[in-house]
């Protein structure tokens, strides 16, 4: 086992809002004592999505500041809130002051009344498209509304409700900006740039424009809830969205060990890539990064497929034939896909595993199996339903105290 040093990359703080309840621990416990997903299927029928559980705002949100924040960016902020209080930052002014900061954001949520009216009128066959869509964008859409929908908002409100001020930066681009919001993150502490920073982010599922947008690709699930590696012999594309926000604390050993906190696990190197999505092409860059992310020798696997028909299969394919004999858990099964915020929510639970020494039993009993020992190091695998794809090593910290 490879030595600490004083810029390996730790965990020491979790923040986690999904459909399973609120917090760590309370993701945990339904976790491992899964009885089956939370769902709203009347909603938003013909499809399916795990919505978020009721939530008070304000025990990490000042009612002022929730006026002005939507749902997904209330989600992040609260999620963030809960990491800063879980690694004992929060009220520690002076470290929340030089905390970097980087988030996984989409670009908000639109103006669903233009959108349908947009819709409608193509739908009844209007000539000029693209002159039907410059009309109603410049005459329906209040000005405001852009800078409502500005993807780094986010990490402002997080800075503003927070005092989370050091460095800040916003990624976009679904499952790729949460990989590569790790991949910078890790990489900025272990070569000295920064010494603890905050990174996640958040998805809200249940406003309309979000599914338009994944059906539009043909991406959703339509028939009856299925796990995430059953949905290729279902109607739709295999993709059930979830509502959720994932944030984490990560610090250099020396730092954590200086403020003498609990540590989560220890994370290696993010391996990240994205190509056609043909299966041989596929399962030649998973197998490199397989090697590059070291997950090959690692106690059970974390998958974050989102069930997308071809790419879940790509993923099945290539833990069959090259980690045969590690068992896997999809944690979309149980959670909905998260979009931006499933790469840090896949590690999350890869932390949780080490720091409770266990592994959930199967979600899905027909396709994962059951582990036989207590995880000293987890595997965390991102397919992304369209494109991004990454993996990361989690491992126990040896000395952590924990």
């Amino acid at each position: 086992m490879k030595a600490p040093v004083a810029n390996d990359v730790v965990i020491t703080g979790i923040g986690l809002v999904s459909s399973l309840g609120e917090g760590a621990d309370a993701n945990w416990k339904a976790l491992t004592n899964f009885a089956g997903p939370v769902l709203e299927r009347e909603r938003f029928a013909p499809y399916t999505v795990h919505p978020l559980p009721e939530v008070d705002w304000s025990q990490q949100i000042a009612k002022r500041d929730q006026r002005q924040m939507e749902a997904w960016q209330r989600i992040g902020t609260y999620a963030a809130g809960l990491a800063l209080e879980d690694a004992g930052i929060k009220d520690d002014e002076a470290l929340c002051a030089s905390m970097d900061m980087i988030v996984a954001a989409g670009g908000g949520e639109r103006d669903t009344a233009v959108d349908t009216m947009i819709l409608n009128r193509i739908a009844d066959g209007v000539p000029d498209r693209e002159v039907l869509i410059n009309e109603v964008l410049t005459t329906e859409l209040r000005p405001t509304l852009f800078l409502a929908q500005l993807s780094n908002l986010l990490a402002g409100n997080i800075s503003i409700v927070h005092k989370v001020t050091g460095s800040s930066r916003t990624f976009m681009g679904e499952e790729g900006a949460g990989i590569s919001a790790l991949q910078t993150t890790i990489a900025r502490i272990r070569s000295g740039q920064s010494t603890h920073a905050l990174v996640g982010g958040a998805y809200n599922a249940e406003h309309p424009d979000m599914l338009l947008g994944y059906e539009l690709g043909h991406h959703l699930h339509r028939d009856a809830w299925m796990p995430v590696w059953q949905r290729d012999r279902c109607e739709g594309g295999g993709v059930i969205t979830g509502s959720g926000g994932v944030f984490l604390v990560l610090e250099s050993r020396a730092r954590a060990e200086r403020r003498g906190v609990p540590v989560y696990a220890l994370l290696g190197n993010v391996a990240a890539d994205q190509g056609p999505l043909d299966a041989t092409k596929t399962h030649h860059r998973l197998s490199q990064m397989a090697d590059e992310a070291d997950i090959g020798s690692v106690d059970v696997i974390i998958s974050a497929a989102s069930g997308s028909h071809a790419r879940t299969s790509a993923e099945r394919s290539f833990l069959s034939d090259n980690l045969t004999d590690i068992p896997f858990r999809g944690i979309s099964t149980a959670t909905g896909h998260l979009r931006d915020a499933q790469f840090p929510l896949a590690v999350a639970v890869a932390a949780l595993a080490l720091r409770h020494g266990s592994t959930p039993a199967p979600f899905d009993p027909e396709i994962e199996r059951p582990a036989e020992r207590a995880p000293t190091s987890v595997g965390v695998i991102a397919l992304g339903y369209n494109a991004g794809e990454g993996m990361v090593r989690v491992s126990r910290a040896e000395g952590d105290g924990s």
